[in-house]
């Protein structure tokens, strides 16, 4: 039997950032657009983020050597390469093991919608409120922005990379990215419904530093060996060092 993926994969959303912090305090006083002086790109870590990444890479930390990620991929975004950056500092991947960082794991582009709250959005652009509601979030696609699908569409070639280059025995992969990432990433793995994906992100927001986890599992009934989803949205890390779990949407308020 071939096989395509390594054996395990850890795919976690950043440490709470600046723009988690900044989206809430404008949410709770009304405000149409979120206060960030810096792009997307470059918004870090909060203080509580920092934590939480180092309580996650204590907890990977704790493992054996030849247990923890020994290849780690990023997001670009700041927030995600700092989170990658604790974990790797608290002792959490194996030794030798090797980082890369890949555009394609960005944030969701919201385009015109970047920066506004909900009621901003509903102020400034009733338009694409009125069609991201008669659409769905699958499928809308703001100006200048993505639509889920879209960020699917680049997401289905990071897992050929992953099928090409860590599909041996001893792989094991961890991605850093981001709460839309995570989500879509679960569409492609577990071959999903828009119906059955959208329900999963109706119970909640994936958690800062929240672990989504797949083991590699034996072949069976003439199939290939697969991923299997071992955990979803997996605080313990946090919880067993009493770090707050936090799980606000990053800094574009615009529906995901």
């Amino acid at each position: 039997m071939s096989r395509r993926w390594p054996d395990h994969l850890w795919i976690v959303r950043h440490g709470q950032s600046a723009g988690n912090v900044a989206r809430d305090a404008a949410d709770a006083a009304g405000l149409h657009v979120i206060d960030i002086a810096e792009r997307d790109v470059d918004v870090p870590l909060s203080d509580l983020g920092k934590e939480q990444s180092t309580a996650l890479g204590r907890w990977f930390a704790a493992m054996a050597p030849d247990a923890r990620p020994n290849t780690v991929i990023t997001s670009p975004y700041r927030r995600a390469r700092e989170t990658a950056a604790l974990v790797r500092d608290a002792g959490g991947v194996a030794p030798q093991s090797v980082g890369k960082i890949d555009e394609r794991l960005r944030e969701k582009e919201f385009g015109v919608l970047d920066r506004l709250t909900r009621a901003g959005i509903q102020q400034r652009f009733p338009d694409q409120a009125e069609a991201r509601s008669r659409i769905g979030k699958f499928y809308h696609r703001p100006p200048g922005g993505e639509s889920w699908c879209d960020v699917i569409l680049r997401l289905r070639s990071v897992l050929d990379t992953i099928s090409l280059h860590h599909a041996h025995e001893g792989s094991r992969v961890l991605i850093v990215a981001h709460q839309v990432i995570v989500l879509c990433f679960r569409y492609l793995i577990e071959e999903l419904t828009e119906e059955e994906i959208l329900a999963i992100d109706r119970e909640g927001d994936v958690a800062n530093c929240g672990v989504t986890h797949y083991v590699l599992a034996p072949a069976a009934d003439g199939q290939d060996p697969g991923l299997r989803l071992a955990a979803y949205n997996f605080v313990a890390p946090l919880e067993a060092t009493g770090t707050p779990v936090t799980a606000s949407p990053d800094a574009p308020a615009a529906p995901r």
